[in-house]
C-alpha cells in the first residue's frame, strides 16, 4: 500500500517550497530532514533581488520569477498565520558621478525600468550610509527570515505527522520503477532537495555542482533607523533597529563549514566604506551554496528511474528561485508539463 505520494529528503527552503507547493495542490507529502547535517538555509540571508551585481544584470526569469515569489510568500504568511517575509527596496550607493551616470542609462530601459525606483530620498540614508553621489532603488525586492519560514513549514508538516527527523543514506532506499520504500513506507516517488549534500548522493554525484562557501556577519548597533536594505559591495540588512547582518563572501576553495578570520576580515574591510555609524559584531556564520557550474538549477527525475526526483542547485538564489520552478516542477510531475530545457536535469545526461 501507497502511503504518500511523495517522500522529500531535506526541508532547507527547496525543501520547504516544494513540499508546500505539492501538499497545496492535493499531495500526500511526507518530509525527512537530517537534524545534524549542516545546511545553507541556515546561513543564508534570504534576499530576493532583481538586478545584481556591480553591473546591475537582471535575474533569470526575473518578469515571471518575483511576482510569484512575493505571492507565494505572502500566500504562506496568510495561511500559516506567520510572519517572515519582508518586500523592501534595495539602495544602491553610486561610487561615482561616472557610475552614476551609467547606472542612470541603464535603468532607463523598460525591461529593467520596472525595478527601480525613479525617485529616492537620499537624505533618508546619508545619516548612515555613505552616499555623497546619491543612489538608487531596487524594487520587487525584500527578503525572507528563512528560519521562521522553515520553521513555520516544518510545523505544519508535524501537524499532519508527515514530517520523520533523520538521515537518510540511498541505501536505505529499496527502488523500482513505480515506487521508492523506506523504513517500512512506500511512496510513488523520492524527490531529493539535499542541497549541497547532494554532491555525495550516489543518485545524483554525476551532476556537475560548483559549490561557493559563503560567510555572513551579524553585528550590533546603537540605532539604525534605515529599514532598507543597502548594497554597496556588500548587503546591509537590518534585522531590527538595533541589529544588521552583513555579507557575503563568495570562495570556491576551503569548502567547508567553518567560519574564518579572513572572512570577516573582508567583510568588514568592505563594510567600512559604506557605513558610516560604529557597530559592533556579535555573530558570524557559514555556509555552502549548491551552485552549480552552469548557474542553473537541477530538477527532473532520475534517467534510470522515474521514482526518483531533485529539486536542487540553487545556489545563492534558492529563496527567488524555487517557488516558481517548484509550481513548474509540480505540473511536470502532474500533468507532464515539460520543464525549463535550462533547468532540466536532461542537459546533463552526457556527463
Amino acid at each position: 500500500m501507497i502511503t504518500a505520494d511523495y517522500l522529500l529528503v531535506g526541508q532547507g527552503v527547496a525543501g520547504s517550497v516544494l513540499a508546500w507547493t505539492l501538499d497545496q495542490l492535493g499531495c500526500r507529502v511526507w518530509i525527512v530532514d537530517a537534524p545534524d547535517l549542516p545546511s545553507a538555509s541556515g546561513a543564508a540571508a534570504g534576499i530576493v533581488n532583481p538586478l545584481t551585481g556591480r553591473k546591475l544584470v537582471r535575474t533569470w526569469l526575473a518578469d515571471d520569477l518575483f511576482p510569484f515569489l512575493h505571492k507565494f510568500y505572502q500566500d504562506v504568511e496568510a495561511k500559516r498565520s506567520a510572519s517572515f517575509f519582508h518586500p523592501l527596496p534595495i539602495y544602491r550607493p553610486y561610487r561615482s558621478l561616472a557610475e552614476k551616470a551609467d547606472y542612470e542609462a541603464f535603468t532607463a530601459e523598460p525591461v529593467v525600468a520596472k525595478y527601480v525606483n525613479q525617485t529616492v530620498n537620499d537624505k533618508y540614508y546619508s545619516s548612515v550610509v555613505n552616499n555623497p553621489f546619491g543612489g538608487l532603488e531596487v524594487t520587487q525586492s525584500g527578503w525572507v527570515t528563512i528560519s521562521k519560514f522553515t520553521s513555520s513549514i516544518r510545523a505544519y508538516f508535524q501537524e499532519k505527522k508527515q514530517f520523520v527527523s533523520a538521515q537518510i543514506s540511498t541505501s536505505d532506499l529499496t527502488i523500482s520503477q513505480d515506487q521508492v520504500d523506506w523504513n517500512g513506507l512506500s511512496f510513488r516517488k523520492v524527490i531529493f532537495c539535499d542541497g549541497t549534500h547532494g554532491r555525495e548522493n550516489s543518485l545524483f554525484d554525476w551532476l556537475p555542482f560548483n559549490v561557493v562557501k559563503g560567510q555572513v556577519l551579524t553585528a550590533r548597533v546603537a540605532n539604525y533607523p534605515v529599514k532598507n536594505i543597502v548594497n554597496q559591495g556588500v548587503f546591509i540588512l537590518p534585522v531590527d533597529d538595533t541589529t544588521i547582518r552583513i555579507g557575503a563572501t563568495y570562495s570556491w576553495h576551503d569548502l567547508d563549514w567553518k567560519t574564518s578570520v579572513e572572512g570577516r576580515t573582508f567583510l568588514e574591510t568592505k563594510v567600512r566604506d559604506v557605513l558610516k555609524i560604529p557597530y559592533e559584531i556579535i555573530g558570524q556564520s557559514a555556509g555552502i551554496r549548491p551552485a552549480t557550474k552552469d548557474r542553473r538549477p537541477f530538477i527532473g527525475t532520475h534517467p534510470g528511474y522515474a521514482s526518483v526526483g531533485i529539486f536542487g542547485g540553487f545556489g545563492s538564489k534558492g529563496v527567488s528561485l524555487s517557488p516558481y520552478l517548484a509550481h513548474q516542477f509540480a505540473r511536470f510531475l502532474l500533468e507532464g508539463e515539460d520543464l525549463d530545457a535550462e533547468v532540466n536535469i536532461q542537459r546533463c545526461l552526457s556527463l
